[in-house]
Formats: structure tokens, C-alpha cells, sequence
């Protein structure tokens, strides 16, 4: 059996610092791959699930930054692949589309942390390198009101298979009401 995370010694990772970073945005993807180079890592890139599938079967890292939304598909298969050949690794999603349920399953997947965009190599570099009993620093600027409120229209819209009819009978809400906040931008 493999020893969980917080039964790992604290220096598992001194000497594999093999990192993953899939993302679709090829200035972002360069700049974060460059600034973690710089940190240390032995950075490897890839820009649709595929590819970082095919990556991860060949040598699965230590450590991995994935985007949710790719071109081909969702970062969280690449999550479940990392998990399937490294039980080790560290994980982190990044998403411009930041809901409670993705984040609750890229963490039942193995990701360790999930982090909104834009998210600056600072941060990606200490939710990879905080151990596994220590808390992350609570927001400087919590969520909305406003936003609460859709992040769980989010969760409830995607429990539902994304079906606005079922998803509007069960929040109590009108069809065309929740269409028009479906399509507008999340609130900040």
C-alpha cells in the first residue's frame, strides 16, 4: 500500500523536482514554465490532454500544474492519470472558471490544491511546496455575496448534467431567469 501523503517524509521531493504544466495558453504556459525553472524544477509542457496523458505514461511527475478547460478536453483526466501512476505527486488545477463542485472533485481526484486565474508563479509555487497538515493563508478579499450565490447555482447547474430545465425546478427558479444568469460573467 502506499504511504498517504502526510505519512511521506518532508524531503520526498528533494530529488525529483519533475513538474507538469498543461495549459492551452501558450504565453501564459511559457511564462510559468520559466519562472518554475527558475524555482528549481525540471519542467515539462504540454497544451491538450493528449499530449500530457501520453507525458504522464511515459514519466509521471512529481509534480503537476493543469488547467481545467483545455482545447480537447478536461484537466481533471490528467489529474486521474497522474494519480493512477504517482500517488505521490502534488497536484494543482488552475481555472478561470472556479466552482465548488470541480473543486471538490479535482480534489477527490488528488489535487491538492485549485487555484483561480490568473495565479502568479508565487502562489502556484507555494500551494506545490506546502506540506500536507499546513492550512493555506485565507483570502485577502473573500468572495461576494453575489458570487456565493452563483457558485452554487454552478454546483446545483452541474449536478444536474448541465440542465437548465431540472437545474431551475430545483432552485426554485424560473427557466429564463436562470438561462440570463447563466450566460452572464461570474460576479467578482
Amino acid at each position: 500500500m502506499e504511504p498517504r501523503p502526510s505519512e511521506l517524509p518532508e524531503n520526498v521531493f528533494e530529488n525529483d523536482r519533475t513538474l507538469l504544466i498543461v495549459d492551452d495558453d501558450r504565453p501564459f504556459l511559457a511564462r510559468l514554465a520559466r519562472a518554475m525553472e527558475g524555482r528549481g524544477f525540471s519542467v515539462e509542457t504540454a497544451e491538450t490532454v493528449e499530449e500530457a496523458v501520453t507525458k504522464v505514461q511515459a514519466a509521471a511527475p512529481a509534480f503537476a500544474v493543469i488547467d481545467m478547460r483545455l482545447g480537447d478536453g478536461n484537466g481533471l483526466d490528467v489529474v486521474a492519470a497522474i494519480r493512477e501512476r504517482r500517488q505521490d505527486a502534488r497536484t494543482i488545477i488552475l481555472t478561470g472558471y472556479g466552482n465548488i463542485a470541480t473543486a471538490v472533485t479535482a480534489v477527490k481526484l488528488g489535487a491538492v490544491d485549485y487555484l483561480s486565474k490568473p495565479a502568479d508563479a508565487d502562489d502556484i509555487y507555494a500551494a506545490l511546496m506546502r506540506r500536507p497538515d499546513e492550512k493555506a493563508e485565507p483570502p485577502e478579499n473573500p468572495m461576494s455575496a453575489d458570487r456565493v450565490r452563483w457558485e452554487h447555482i454552478q454546483r446545483v447547474y452541474e449536478m444536474c448534467d448541465r440542465n437548465v430545465s431540472e437545474t431551475a425546478r430545483r432552485l426554485n427558479m424560473h427557466r429564463r431567469t436562470l438561462q440570463r444568469i447563466l450566460a452572464k460573467r461570474a460576479p467578482r
